[in-house]
């Protein structure tokens, strides 16, 4: 049974060293062949989580089978509970917090429309300006037309209507007061 236990230690740690190493390179000579285990459907079974409770349970096996006069089956049970106590602590400590700040301050152009910004450039009734979104923390600059071909002045508050090809299609807004939604 000692084996199994190195066996299992051994392919935890060597998981750990490919995905370590070579784990970018890999994703991207395969075409993303492993991106079906990234746990979109099922969180709590990443990879990561699996392989440490895998090589867990091979040296709790380990250990205890060398350090101790317990017989193999308290020995494997022992070393299930050690790996799956530590596998809910790497999903709750490192896994689940690290899933909140998977976010990116990429957004998608669709995501504009409905946003409030401010005319940083004006805007003629037929040609293009700029202006001012806040997007998540900050602020975005973007080309902008007018949605019923008015000129939109400086420092007028816009809202998109919609995006085409890139460009924020905008109509002024009916109150005159300056600024960016809060």
């Amino acid at each position: 049974m000692l084996e199994v236990y190195w066996g299992l230690l051994i392919t935890g740690v060597l998981f750990a060293l490919v995905t370590v190493l070579f784990g970018d390179l890999l994703g991207s000579a395969l075409g993303g062949m492993f991106d079906w285990m990234s746990g979109d459907v099922l969180h709590a079974l990443q990879p990561m989580v699996l392989f440490s409770g895998i090589t867990v349970l091979g040296g709790a096996g380990i250990l205890l089978t060398k350090y101790t006069a317990f017989t193999a089956g308290m020995v494997l049970g022992l070393g299930v509970l050690a790996a799956v106590f530590s596998c809910v602590l790497i999903y709750l400590l490192y896994i689940k917090p690290m899933e909140n700040t998977e976010q990116s301050l990429g957004f998608s152009m669709d995501e504009l429309v409905g946003r409030i910004g401010e005319v940083t450039i004006p805007i003629p009734a037929a040609g293009s300006g700029e202006v001012v979104l806040r997007i998540g923390g900050g602020l975005t600059n973007q080309i902008a037309e007018s949605y019923d071909g008015s000129e939109i002045p400086w420092g007028k508050r816009v809202v998109t209507v919609e995006v085409i090809c890139g460009v924020l299609m905008v109509t002024a807004l009916d109150t005159d007061e300056p600024g960016l939604d809060p």
